[in-house]
């Protein structure tokens, strides 16, 4: 497998990404890749690999250093290392999942309290996390949620269950979507951190995916569960605001798996297309090959600008709705698309699933599922384009 990615515009990263992504490949390499196998069959990682991540520097790395983070904030460093578990094969480590998505939730809504308690084990890898939206009969549509919480003073009686929940299993913290207002309409959705050990917090059966098998997914239930007024994460009924002003981070995360695995599956399809033969030639010499892979370069070429483009501007905090939504949904349905004709341009080699090209197959399909489907964020963009 190729060792540096080729398709990476020059420049857009400078020498301290460079020195983590070392970091970030020597972890992986030491405490992921040989284990990996293994997880996949047992359908999570090992817990500990958590607590070595956080040791090493992986984990909330934009958390304030007060508790315990590095306190660096540039996107570009979450992007590294999802490039790296990328091309380490490790797609069941759920740290962007994380990084990316979850804990951001806890730095900008939590009080000082909450962030006491909450960031350093967040930091460590001795707290896992989870988001937990989606409901049996709502997904995309977070406006259906059903899961209730009912205001009993000093705390809040939770009911409902979610589902296709990652890091399911592993999770400590869960912030959960519910109803605390039924009348209120979107004003009425608040955002509850549910601990582990409360009572009437059961996990259900761990999910039997087609791909990413070796990331934890789950369903939830929460029966009567009392939740105190002190995990209500920012103020009752501002959920749903909270939910779409940190959406755009965790679609241009997701962009950023897909450009990651597109490059590298292009590298794995360019170093085929020259080794393998047929007829007394490589395959890559056919004119179809040659063309198609000329055109899966200029494509992964354009995420790739499309993705830093994202990026600078996240950094910069002006990525709006909706260009997140267009990186989200147009760099995986290019990433679907190019490792099914990866797929094809291996042939039977690439339907074995020792091959990485057929593991890249599987795990790709959700990504343009999770996260809200391209449907979903073509509707987004067409309303926001005032249709």
């Amino acid at each position: 497998m190729p060792d540096e990615p080729s398709t990476t515009v020059p420049g857009f990263y400078d020498q301290e990404h460079e020195d983590f992504r070392a970091t970030a490949r020597a972890f992986l390499k030491k405490e992921v890749v040989p284990f990996h196998d293994q997880w996949e069959k047992d359908g999570q990682v090992d817990r500990e690999v958590w607590r070595k991540a956080g040791a090493a520097g992986l984990l909330c790395f934009d958390v304030d250093e007060e508790y315990g983070g590095a306190g660096v904030k540039d996107f570009r460093y979450n992007v590294v290392l999802t490039e790296e578990i990328t091309r380490a094969g490790a797609s069941g480590v759920g740290f962007p999942v994380h990084n990316d998505v979850i804990v951001p939730y806890i730095s900008a809504l939590a009080n000082d309290e909450q962030k006491q308690r909450w960031l350093p084990g967040l930091v460590s890898g001795d707290l896992v996390s989870a988001i937990a939206m989606t409901e049996p009969g709502a997904g995309s549509d977070l406006q259906g949620i059903r899961t209730s919480a009912v205001d009993k003073g000093d705390h809040y009686v939770l009911n409902g269950s979610k589902t296709f929940i990652s890091n399911g299993i592993l999770s400590d913290l869960v912030i959960v979507v519910a109803r605390t207002d039924p009348d209120a309409g979107h004003q009425g959705i608040s955002l509850l951190v549910v601990e582990r050990g409360m009572p009437g917090f059961e996990r259900g059966r761990k999910l039997d995916k087609v791909g990413l098998r070796a990331q934890d997914t789950a369903e939830l239930f929460f029966d009567n569960v009392e939740v105190p007024k002190a995990n209500l994460l920012g103020t009752e009924g501002s959920g749903f605001v909270s939910l779409m002003e940190n959406l755009p981070q965790e679609r241009v995360s997701i962009a950023a798996i897909a450009v990651a695995v597109s490059e590298l599956v292009l590298e794995l399809c360019l170093d085929y297309a020259k080794t393998r033969t047929a007829f007394g030639k490589p395959i890559g010499s056919f004119q179809h090959n040659r063309f198609l892979l000329a055109e899966m370069a200029t494509e992964v070429h354009i995420a790739r600008v499309f993705l830093n483009d994202c990026v600078t501007r996240l950094n910069a905090d002006e990525v709006d709705t909706s260009l997140a939504s267009m990186a989200k949904w147009w760099t995986t349905e290019l990433q679907t698309k190019i490792v099914d004709r990866g797929v094809q341009l291996f042939g039977g080699y690439g339907y074995m699933t020792e091959y990485p090209i057929a593991k890249a197959f599987v795990d790709s399909r959700i990504q343009t599922i999770y996260g809200g489907t391209t449907e979903i964020q073509k509707e987004i963009i067409g309303r926001m384009l005032g249709l």
